[in-house]
């Protein structure tokens, strides 16, 4: 038996454990059941905000051109006022599981130093373990980021673990950085895009080592070989034998990508970066691998929800295919993808394409159709799926359109960061094309899909869920505000004995900010930053120990020894208020203190007024925070109910030391659970208590200390 089959057999015989442990394969809906409940499309955009969609009434100057998007629109419902988490794997935690983040430990975005005490616990009751009560198949497509691959027992089949039938896309937080030696045949930074762009001729190499084409044509035939899946060797013709300089296993951005494949009989295929799958163009490769399996569910009359997660328009900004692009874009070969200016051109792009390939993916599998004209044609009345269109965060900084504030965009809790796009349509919607003014969380997703399967979420989940009824909206145009406040968070996930991700400061308009979001150098290098930790090789880096600093407040206090000006330091947690017409928000930072030469924790307290007006809505920026100028007696007054609620809700969460599946008591289940992960994996688990990166005899002996408690009342 080989060693990949026994590792499946392993993890096939742990989710059966688990499901009997979390009591979710209970009073299953009889396999014929034919009840009309929809099938569920949900489509997720990466880093797009509500500032991006002109379909809102936003979009600044020039925004995207998104006909698939707004055809959809208008045959739906939009939700104006929509609120997501400010980074991307807690938006997905939220609506996948409807808690806030407070509740699960995933407050910033997953990356290879986070424990599974800060990813998707098994022990959660996920939207497909849930709709799994009315047989619904689910599939995820594209970017996952909830858990694993590091430090999870599960690694690259957590999407099996957590629920998923399918699963076909990434695991982790972002596309690679962009390879500008395009595949080896220049020095690094020469392509800035990762293509061969100053050639008008060469030969194309496939990695199957055979094929080659030197026949490739037009401005750029490095872009189309890249897009192809091959590599260009500028100014020659094709030989018997691939140049030696050529590397099939360097990733690429959103053309070579480590794609990992969960199938539903447990098989995991992990794609090397050779393989013409893995060298496909993500957004295309989500919607094909989409595409086949809802025909597929079709095909076997099967009841599905299929989660295609976009990863554009995330960083790196790379060109997307040319003929995705949208009629009125330029060719765009020769921008370059380090340049702020062109990279604003490139995502735009980027959003384009994303939105061609929605369209495709809506009549190819039978949910629209193309009229004469080529624009969309569909009629969501005859179909039997309900289409969500979601962004999982507010957009990043220089993204930003006018007049949302970059500086104040994803990764806080300020309006920029928080504050998304949220489209849904389907057989379900009565009296389409409208808008909801309504205060929406996406939280609330979770509880529109069980809604959708006819089931009502806060009596088949176990335990607190933060998620309120959105069905009403959908079916009474004159339903009034369910939310009365709305509530978002980031924060820092769980590392090993504290371990966190270091330091890297981002020059903007106003100046230089310093931010511990970026999972790596090469992630904070691809937003423009430099890097601070281990293998910093910036000339202002010059002097730090080899091991790199641990805090932004560690690289202020070096730039203090040095002499020189010291850098804003972006907050290490943000959480944030609503009511109707007024916003809190608390920021902590670290920070250093040139007084006492010391590090010192803060938390700052700001309060705004707030609204959606169309096209120059209100925002929370500086210069409109309240208690820098005194409130009068109306502010006053929503500014200590916001407070109250807020400290009101925090106060839900109940800790319970010993307890790793989520039943609130401390019993023999868990110390049977604490014995499978401790001798059948023994690292991080969600019975590693003390976040040592352990599952060893110091968490059984919490678990024992605290054996008979019942957490809450």
């Amino acid at each position: 038996m080989t060693r990949l089959v026994k590792a499946l057999l392993f993890i096939t015989q742990n989710m059966l454990i688990l499901a009997l442990y979390s009591g979710l394969t209970a009073n299953p809906v009889a396999a014929g059941d034919s009840s009309p409940f929809p099938n569920i499309l949900f489509i997720v955009l990466d880093d797009v905000g509500i500032d991006k969609m002109q379909v809102f009434g936003y979009g600044g100057l020039e925004p995207p051109q998104l006909p698939s998007i707004e055809t959809i629109a208008h045959a739906g419902v939009l939700f104006k006022n929509t609120w997501a988490m400010p980074e991307c794997s807690p938006s997905r935690a939220v609506f996948f599981l409807g808690r806030y983040p407070f509740r699960t430990n995933i407050l910033g975005a997953i990356g290879p130093l986070d424990l599974a005490n800060s990813q998707v616990s098994p022990f959660e009751t996920t939207i497909p373990l849930l709709l799994k009560k009315r047989n619904y198949k689910s599939g995820l497509f594209g970017k996952f980021h909830i858990g694993g691959p590091e430090n999870n027992l599960f690694g690259n089949a957590s999407p099996q673990a957590l629920g998923w039938d399918f699963f076909y896309g990434f695991m982790g937080a972002d596309p690679a950085s962009i390879d500008s030696t395009a595949g080896g045949v220049a020095a690094p930074e020469t392509y800035s895009c990762g293509f061969v762009n100053d050639a008008m001729s060469g030969a194309c190499y496939f990695a199957d080592g055979v094929t080659c084409d030197d026949t490739l044509s037009g401005i750029a035939p490095g872009r189309t070989c890249m897009e192809e899946g091959g590599l260009f060797v500028p100014n020659q013709v094709c030989q018997s034998t691939p140049p030696a300089e050529l590397n099939f296993d360097t990733l690429n951005a959103y053309f070579v990508s480590p794609l990992v494949i969960n199938h539903e009989n447990g098989l995991l295929e992990e794609v090397p970066p050779t393989d013409p799958r893995a060298r496909m163009y993500r957004t295309t490769a989500t919607v094909n691998a989409a595409r086949d399996w809802i025909n597929s569910m079709r095909n076997r009359n099967k009841r599905w929800m299929a989660t295609v997660s976009f990863s554009s328009a995330h960083t790196p900004y790379q060109q997307p295919p040319l003929d995705l692009l949208s009629p009125d874009s330029i060719e765009g070969s020769d921008l370059d993808c380090k340049l702020l200016a062109d990279q604003r051109v490139i995502s735009n792009q980027m959003i384009e394409s994303m939105d061609t390939e929605i369209g495709r993916l809506l009549v190819e599998t039978g949910l629209a159709t193309r009229l004469p004209s080529g624009h969309l044609d569909y009629l969501p009345e005859t179909t039997n799926t309900m289409i969500i269109v979601l962004g999982d965060n507010g957009s990043f900084a220089f993204d930003t359109k006018f007049p949302f504030d970059f500086t104040r965009s994803k990764g806080t809790s300020y309006q920029t960061g928080v504050w998304v796009p949220l489209i849904i349509a389907g057989p379900l919607v009565n009296t389409p094309d409208r808008i909801v003014s309504s205060m929406v969380n996406v939280a609330d997703l979770f509880e529109l899909f069980a809604e959708i399967a006819g089931i009502d979420a806060h009596k088949k989940v176990r335990i607190m869920i933060d998620s309120v009824s959105m069905l009403p909206y959908l079916t009474d145009p004159s339903q009034a505000s369910i939310r009365t406040s709305n509530f978002a968070q980031s924060g820092v996930n769980i590392g090993a004995d504290g371990v966190r991700n270091s330091p890297c400061t981002i020059t903007i308009a106003i100046g230089t900010a310093c931010t511990q979001i970026p999972l790596n150098k090469l992630v904070c290098e691809d937003n423009g930053g430099i890097w601070w930790g281990v293998g910093a090789d910036d000339p202002l880096t010059d002097g730090i120990p080899a091991e790199g600093l641990e805090l932004c407040c560690d690289v202020n206090r070096f730039r203090f020894d040095q002499g020189e000006s010291l850098y804003a330091i972006l907050p290490d947690a943000s959480t944030a208020i609503r009511n109707t017409n007024f916003k809190l928000v608390m920021n902590s930072t670290r920070i250093f203190n040139p007084a006492t030469v010391a590090c010192v924790d803060t938390t700052s307290t700001e309060f705004y007024e707030i609204n959606e007006d169309v096209p120059i809505p209100r925002l929370d920026t500086a210069a409109n925070e309240l208690l820098q100028v005194g409130l009068t007696s109306e502010q006053q007054a929503n500014f200590d109910a916001l407070s109250a609620e807020l400290e009101a809700l925090l106060a839900t969460q109940v800790d319970c030391p010993g307890d790793g599946n989520l039943d609130f008591v401390v019993n023999q289940k868990d110390i049977k659970n604490w014995k499978m992960f401790s001798s059948q994996w023994g690292l991080s688990s969600v019975y590693d208590f003390n976040f040592d990166g352990l599952t060893d005899s110091a968490d059984r002996t919490i678990i024992e200390e605290n054996l008979g408690t019942k957490c809450l009342k």
